[in-house]
């Protein structure tokens, strides 16, 4: 089966608690999948766009669960492969107030992060117009980064889009050690979707015309500059523009960046202007922050395009 966007990392099962208070006094919580790169992979099914998740899980409860609910979202899994030695990775949720949350997690020597270059399904890969990479999968293993690096260079040659996120954590590696080894990343991009701490810390610069610049010289041609509650700020080769925030009552912030991805990339691949595309990724994040879990709010096409064309409201 051939897809628009594939996209490759780790995606686990998350804990939501039933209530806002340290995670020692909560008893009851509900079971979510979480994942930048299936978060974005739902997000583009949901607008109408077909993508394929890659990784590995582990051969236990919670990995059939990951499976069936990405499954059931329309995403396509059939490249997802399957450790009888290494478990999937979980993750708990911590709520203080209704916009600040917390996440721990249980990842280390988890399925994915075993994940080698030599698994790649590159003929699934070649038959995709975007490849989606975040800056995630090469902090979780020597062997992770090793992939990340071979599979961009693989997108290239084949003529394959390669959007990249950086998407820090700060949990998995140092930050001498994700600028040493996502910098170079830049330059293999054909599309760059950051946040603005994200631009000061690879590339020395703070302010989005910078970024821009930046990013233009190492020949990127679609850049979409994360600003959460101030919206956005996109470019291409020849514009660049400010894109204003939808409000909306934010409950939960996670997810937010990854729903933004899924909306620039649905502009890009339904030819839309740069501007439009900014427009799409915004509301696709606000929407993401007005409901618990990565991508349980995201809106059917039919919903989007209501609230886009400003025919319905887009606070929930």
């Amino acid at each position: 089966m051939s897809v628009e966007v594939v996209t490759i990392g780790e995606s686990m099962v998350a804990f939501i608690p039933n209530s806002h208070t340290a995670l020692r006094y909560v008893n009851q919580f509900t079971k979510v999948v979480a994942g930048a790169e299936s978060n974005v992979a739902v997000g583009l099914v949901k607008l109408g766009h077909s993508s394929g998740w890659i990784s590995k899980l582990g051969n236990d409860e919670f990995g059939q669960f990951i499976l069936r609910e990405l499954r059931g979202e329309g995403v396509d899994v059939s490249s997802v492969l399957i450790s009888d030695t290494h478990p999937t990775g979980i993750m708990f949720k911590q709520f203080t107030n209704d916009k600040d949350s917390s996440v721990f997690y249980y990842r280390d020597n988890s399925a994915a992060s075993t994940f080698s270059k030599d698994e790649l399904n590159k003929q699934y890969i070649r038959d995709a117009k975007i490849l989606l990479i975040s800056g995630i999968t090469p902090a979780l293993s020597d062997s992770c980064e090793e992939t990340t690096l071979e599979v961009m260079r693989f997108a290239r040659k084949q003529g394959i889009l390669v959007c990249f996120d950086p998407n820090i954590r700060r949990k998995l590696w140092s930050e001498e050690r994700a600028k040493n080894v996502l910098e170079p990343l830049l330059a293999l991009s054909d599309i760059v979707l950051l946040g603005i701490d994200e631009a000061e810390l690879l590339l020395g610069v703070s302010t989005p015309p910078e970024i821009v610049s930046a990013l233009r010289k190492r020949d990127v041609r679609w850049i979409g500059i994360k600003q959460g509650e101030k919206g956005a700020y996109v470019a291409d080769q020849n514009s660049e523009i400010s894109i204003s925030p939808y409000p909306v009552t934010v409950v939960d912030t996670i997810g937010a960046g990854d729903a933004f991805n899924a909306g620039f990339l649905a502009g890009l691949l339904e030819n839309k202007a740069i501007e439009i595309c900014g427009k799409m990724g915004a509301l696709m994040g606000a929407l993401a922050v007005s409901s618990y879990g990565d991508f349980e709010g995201l809106p059917n096409r039919s919903s989007f395009d209501s609230i886009f064309d400003n025919k319905q409201e887009a606070s929930r």
